[in-house]
C-alpha cells in the first residue's frame, strides 16, 4: 500500500494531547458524536479558512473516556495552506480548540512518516487505587478505585508471564481481518504517592480492549481472586474467558509513542503494514 504524500502537499505531523472525559473516543461517528478527531479538524479547517476538511490519520485511536497526554497524529496539508498559516496555526488552534484537547506542536514530517504504521511502541499507564475511602474527588476522572486490597507483588508476578509475542485473542475484542498477535513489551505496576497504582503498559501495536482486559486479569490477581499464573493460562488457552473484566475506560492514558531514526521511518511504515502471525514448530 503506498503512502506517499500527493504532490502540492506537505505532511504535518500533530502532538497532542486530551482529557478523554467529554468525548466518544478518537474517531468521528456518524451521529455528531463528540470526538476528539472531529473536534481537531473542524478547527483546523476554521483556522486555515478552507472549505475541505483536512483529515488527521492518528497513531492510537483510543476509546470513549481514554485519555492521551502523548498522541501523535499527521495530516496532509496543501503546500499554499502550509506556507500562509504555519507561523500562527498552533496559537488560533489554542484559540479554537475545547479546553480538553491541545495540539503542543505542529511540523512538518520526515519523509516516510506515518503516525500509525511508522510507530515502533505505544505506552500506556493505568491508574487504580485501594485507597478504602475511594478516590480522590480531583482525580475521580483519571484513577479507578477497586474496592479490595491489591497485593502488586503478585500482580507484577503475573504480569511477567505475560511479556513477549503472543496470541492476545483472550485479551481482546476480536475485529473481522484483524491479527491479535502484538509484542508486549513492558507490563509493570509500581505503588506511588497516595497509594496510586500505576501499571506501565508498552506493546509495538494493542488490539482492542488489550489494555483493559489485561488489568482486569491482574486485578484478580492483586485483590487475591486468582493465583499469578492465571492471567498466564488465559493467554495460553486462546480464547475470551468470562472472568476477565475489561475495566472501565478513564483509568487509561496513553503516555507516548515511539518511533524510529527518521531513515528508518519508511521501512517500518511498510512493515508495520504486514499481517503477522506466530513462528509454528517444524517446517516443510
Amino acid at each position: 500500500m503506498s503512502d506517499e504524500v500527493q504532490p502540492g502537499h506537505v505532511r504535518i505531523r500533530l502532538d497532542l494531547s486530551y482529557d478523554g472525559t467529554g468525548f466518544h473516543g478518537w474517531a468521528k461517528q456518524a451521529g455528531g458524536r463528540r470526538t476528539v478527531q472531529g473536534e481537531i479538524e473542524d478547527a483546523l479547517r476554521t483556522v486555515t479558512r478552507s472549505r475541505e476538511t483536512f483529515e488527521l490519520t492518528v497513531a492510537g485511536r483510543t476509546d470513549a473516556g481514554v485519555h492521551a497526554r502523548g498522541q501523535v497524529a499527521h495530516v496532509d496539508l496543501p503546500e499554499q495552506v502550509w506556507r500562509e498559516h504555519h507561523e500562527k496555526l498552533l496559537k488560533r488552534l489554542a484559540g479554537r480548540l475545547p479546553k480538553d484537547v491541545r495540539v503542543w506542536a505542529l511540523r512538518p514530517a520526515p519523509s516516510g512518516f506515518n503516525a500509525r504504521f511508522s510507530a515502533v511502541w505505544r505506552r500506556y499507564a493505568y491508574r487504580v487505587t485501594d485507597n478504602p475511602g475511594g478516590v480522590d474527588p480531583l482525580l475521580r476522572n483519571h484513577v479507578l478505585w477497586h474496592d479490595w486490597p491489591l497485593d502488586v507483588d503478585a500482580m507484577n508476578e503475573a504480569a511477567r508471564r505475560l511479556i513477549g509475542e503472543h496470541d492476545f485473542a483472550a485479551y481482546c475484542k476480536k475485529r473481522e481481518g484483524a491479527t491479535t498477535i502484538r509484542t508486549l513489551q513492558e507490563l509493570v505496576l509500581e505503588r506511588g504517592d497516595g497509594g496510586i497504582i500505576t501499571a506501565t503498559v508498552r506493546a509495538d501495536a494493542f488490539c482492542h480492549n488489550m489494555v483493559r482486559s489485561l488489568i482486569g486479569a491482574l486485578l484478580f490477581v492483586g485483590d487475591g481472586h486468582r493465583p499469578p499464573d492465571w492471567p498466564g493460562k488465559v493467554l495460553a488457552a486462546g480464547v475470551r474467558d468470562s472472568a476477565v473484566h475489561v475495566v472501565r475506560p478513564h483509568g487509561l492514558t496513553l503516555e507516548e509513542v515511539g518511533y524510529p531514526a527518521d531513515e528508518l521511518l519508511a521501512a517500518r511504515n511498510r512493515e508495520a503494514r504486514n499481517k503477522r502471525s506466530l513462528p509454528t514448530a517444524g517446517c516443510c
